[in-house]
């Protein structure tokens, strides 16, 4: 035996030991690029793996040090590696860019500067299953000799790679069984919408994957399919997320009951964007007795993302499901009902004619402010109250109660400081006499804590009052904060109160929040409140975006704070910046 068959048999029986050492398939894929940089003295090496129903590829890459994988969207035939897999036949281009398959585009090499490659097809049971790929030669050039080895190790890493897939692919079908069997279980367990969602896209998260998800529920009467539960979408948006009944994807399938696959929304007439990072998109419709009730929707931020696979998951999910759901859907309006759903309507549409439609615009300044309701309307209001050229009333108030009676007592404390601005009394007097109309026209358990001030943009002063209220916080520019707590006791408490005012310079870059119970009392699974530290934690982190941006981020880590609950009260917030 000679020098060279003696290694190459060496080389084989540690090809053999490496590759039967395990049936994990990302651990096989490093194993087999590693042992392609090793056999043919490489600098890296890639493997393309084809999918069977897209022209995408899961593309590996090994370095010599670090394995990352990717996934890539490429026509069959396109560049060198194309070539491979299309004609099934090895190339060596030792002068990779004078070769005319090449294209700069379709070749994945990380940070390399690419002068050589060796690239054979990897054929398993008969069929294509993707392409090896060794890159630049670090001594000499590729040879016959190269790829005879690269060929001979390629039938080993074949067999391997296919005992790897299918052990893989019957892994996956075990928890597919396994989650639809536990949704079942939870779904004949509980009526309430929101478990029942939650573990639905918990569990398509597991199998299929997305960026964003949601499920959208039919409303006859309205023609309109509106979220009911949704994951990665934009918190602030996705509370208005509504479409017609045939508008958008979403949409057309519940019109239509047929299921869509969107490799590239881009390209589809019905598309209506939630989020600017989709690429591609699946949905299927919900039925119950033949009657679509709903539709699941997943989104993700690749490409080709989606295939009949995924199409035959959620439609197994989506079946399963569609019966629990409206057994929830059933149960959450019998409770909607008890809870008289029509007049807490009337109370919101109370509280929505109060507050501002718009942010005001004022030179030198970035304000906006946000209301955010709970399920039960609360008695949340703010405010911007033109006064003067350059001064503006500033308001935030929270009423102790929910429904109707809250939102007529808010009624009432808005057009009694309405009229008390009116007749230019000081700030402090203000407050004193809605104090005393407050105290004379509700009942005791009920009150109004607020803080009203007036920002006077031309001197950059802002002058507020504090009625029990929430502490507004003051962040500095510098990062010092302060807490705005000057006034006095909440309005309505007991009658003929004083209270005090308090003038503060504003400079630029100085941020004042002002806020209600609902944020800093919003709970987690344990009760904790959010409170006022995480609060100025995320003021802070945040302090250079503007003031609506500001504003979606506090929500955010409110919302997800409470996420364990759901259980939150209204959130209103108001946010005056110094530009």
């Amino acid at each position: 035996m000679t020098t060279h068959q003696s290694k190459l048999e060496k080389l084989f029986l540690h090809a053999a030991r490496m590759l039967n050492s395990t049936l994990e398939y990302e651990e096989l894929m490093r194993q087999v690029l590693e042992l392609t940089v090793e056999a043919t003295g490489s600098e890296a090496a890639l493997a393309y793996r084809l999918d069977k129903n897209l022209d995408i590829m899961k593309v590996r890459f090994f370095d010599g040090r670090d394995y990352s994988v990717k996934t890539l969207s490429l026509p069959r035939g396109q560049g060198i590696i194309g070539w491979v897999a299309e004609h099934q036949e090895p190339i060596i281009a030792n002068d990779v860019t004078s070769d005319p398959r090449y294209h700069q585009q379709a070749e994945i090499f990380g940070d390399l500067s690419l002068r050589s490659v060796l690239a054979i097809p990897l054929i398993g049971r008969g069929q294509m299953i993707g392409v090896i790929e060794a890159i630049n030669k670090i001594d000499g050039v590729y040879t016959d000799e190269d790829l005879d080895i690269l060929v001979g190790l390629a039938n080993q890493m074949a067999v391997a790679i296919d005992n790897a897939r299918l052990y893989r692919e019957a892994k996956q079908e075990a928890m597919e069984r396994q989650l639809l069997y536990d949704v079942g279980k939870k779904l004949s367990s509980t009526l309430n919408i929101d478990e029942v969602l939650q573990l639905i896209l918990d569990s398509l998260q597991k199998v299929v994957g997305f960026d964003a998800g949601g499920v959208f529920l039919i409303n006859d009467e309205k023609g309109e399919v509106a979220t009911v539960f949704a994951v990665g979408y934009d918190p602030l948006r996705q509370e208005y997320i509504q479409l017609k009944i045939g508008q958008g994807l979403v949409g057309w399938v519940a019109k239509n009951g047929e299921a869509v696959i969107v490799p590239d929304v881009t390209k589809d007439t019905r598309y209506i964007s939630a989020r600017q990072q989709t690429k591609s998109e699946i949905v299927t419709p919900i039925r119950i007795d033949g009657r679509i009730i709903g539709v699941l929707n997943l989104e993700s931020d690749h490409a080709s993302f989606y295939n009949r696979k995924s199409l035959e998951l959620i439609t197994a999910f989506a079946s399963h499901a569609a019966i629990s759901i409206e057994r929830a859907m059933l149960h959450k309006k019998m409770l909607e009902n008890r809870r008289l759903e029509e007049q807490l309507s009337i109370a919101r549409e109370i509280q929505l004619t109060f507050l501002p439609k718009h942010d005001p615009q004022i030179s030198g300044y970035d304000i906006s402010g946000v209301n955010i309701p709970s399920g039960e309307v609360g008695g949340d209001y703010f405010d911007f109250i033109k006064i003067i050229e350059h001064q503006t009333g500033i308001a935030i108030a929270d009423v102790a109660g929910k429904g109707i009676p809250a939102s007529l007592i808010m009624a009432a404390f808005r057009a009694s400081l309405i009229a008390e601005i009116r007749n230019n009394y000081a700030i402090r007097m203000i407050c004193r006499k809605v104090n005393s109309l407050i105290y004379e026209s509700v009942e005791r358990e009920n009150y109004v804590t607020a803080v009203y001030g007036v920002l006077d943009s031309k001197n950059d002063i802002f002058t507020f009052s504090n009625c029990g209220h929430n502490h507004p916080i003051l962040l500095r520019r510098g990062g010092r904060v302060e807490y705005l707590k000057e006034g006095g006791l909440a309005l309505g408490v007991i009658p003929d109160t004083d209270y005090e005012e308090r003038p503060i310079f504003i400079q630029s870059g100085d941020t004042i929040m002002f806020y209600t119970d609902g944020v800093s009392e919003a709970k987690n699974g344990r009760g904790e409140d959010f409170g006022v530290e995480r609060l100025v934690a995320v003021l802070k982190r945040h302090k250079d975006l503007k003031a609506s941006d500001l504003l979606k981020k506090i929500y955010e880590a409110v919302k997800e704070y409470a996420s364990e609950t759901h259980v939150f009260d209204d959130l209103t917030m108001l946010i005056i910046k110094k530009i």
